[in-house]
């Protein structure tokens, strides 16, 4: 099962899609949004054709890509899809079952040119039976543990086998939609444009919020501002150099002034105990609060941002 800290080294596994490629759009078809469960936490979605054309960037995602993914990729491939050339995008959803649970589940959804046919004939030769979820056909991909069910020809739905019948309950009208979340739609507005975005919710915010502040952030400090923590998006692009921009909601200007201030001292306090790299990396790091809202921005050089994958900061995130 995913964790929100998997979702992020999804995120940066991510990365590996857009350094040093052109930058494309990566939206999510009415099918797609239509499976995704009311009650998410995160979405990630990430551009993945473009990895084909950097063998830096598929060195880096085999650096970062979490097991889990690592199942997925091998699964797909002995399905019969290519993934560099069928798969276009990939969304990862972390949600709770429902709004009372405390429970987190994830699905995924990949689009593309799929060979559907190819691929059913693949499952027939290798004698694989699919189970009906009412008119869903559900196919099981290899040992992973691991599901498949196409709800159209370019849009497929993966995970456990829990995870991708909750999805289709989802897709079929037997359960709420995200479209039905109306702070996840409007803050999916700002970011969906871009070649790798994510958005959290308000729990999945307020656990961002108590990763970024670390050591540098008491409990008090925290807990001061928790509940004020609305959600958040954040989006990457590597087209020239690394840009990364994170913009968190709070519920008033003061709360995202203090929030503010406590990310500014987190920086200070790593960039007295970090390395060279991730000093350099802090030094382009903006913060600031304007409107009730919590603004992180950082730009960087491709080499400099080479160098900061090698730092034990990179390392204590991702490991």
């Amino acid at each position: 099962m995913f964790e929100l800290k998997t979702l992020f080294r999804i995120s940066l596994a991510a990365t590996a899609v857009t350094l040093c490629v052109p930058a494309f759009a990566v939206q999510l078809s009415g099918d797609a949004r239509a499976a995704i469960p009311h009650d998410l936490q995160q979405l990630v979605v990430v551009d993945y054709r473009a990895m084909q054309n950097s063998d830096s960037a598929m060195q880096l995602k085999d650096r970062v890509m979490p097991a889990d993914l690592r199942q997925f990729d091998d699964a797909v491939q002995k399905s019969g899809i290519n993934d560099n050339h069928d798969v276009d995008s990939l969304a990862f959803i972390l949600y709770r079952p429902s709004a009372s649970s405390d429970d987190l589940q994830t699905v995924g959804i990949a689009q593309g040119q799929f060979p559907v046919d190819d691929m059913l004939a693949t499952f027939r030769k290798q004698k694989v039976r699919p189970s009906l979820i009412r008119t869903n056909r559900v196919y099981p991909m290899g040992k992973t543990g691991m599901v498949l069910c196409f709800v159209d020809p370019s849009t497929m739905v993966f995970g456990s086998s829990d995870a991708v019948k909750q999805a289709l309950d989802v897709r079929d009208g037997l359960a709420p939609s995200m479209l039905t979340n109306e702070p996840i739609m409007d803050a999916m507005k700002s970011v969906e444009s871009e070649p790798l975005w994510s958005i959290l919710d308000e729990k999945g915010t307020q656990a961002l919020m108590r990763n970024l502040l670390g050591q540098a952030g008491s409990v008090a400090d925290y807990d001061s501002v928790r509940k004020r923590l609305v959600g958040s998006w954040y989006s990457m692009d590597f087209q020239h150099g690394v840009k990364f921009d994170l913009t968190i909601t709070t519920g008033d200007t003061f709360a995202a002034a203090t929030v503010s201030s406590l990310l500014n001292a987190a920086a200070l306090y790593k960039k007295m105990s970090g390395s060279d790299a991730e000093k350099t990396a802090l030094s382009a790091t903006d913060i600031s609060s304007s409107s009730g809202q919590l603004q992180v921005h950082f730009a960087t050089t491709d080499s400099q941002f080479d160098t900061l994958l090698k730092s034990p900061l990179f390392q204590s995130v991702v490991h």
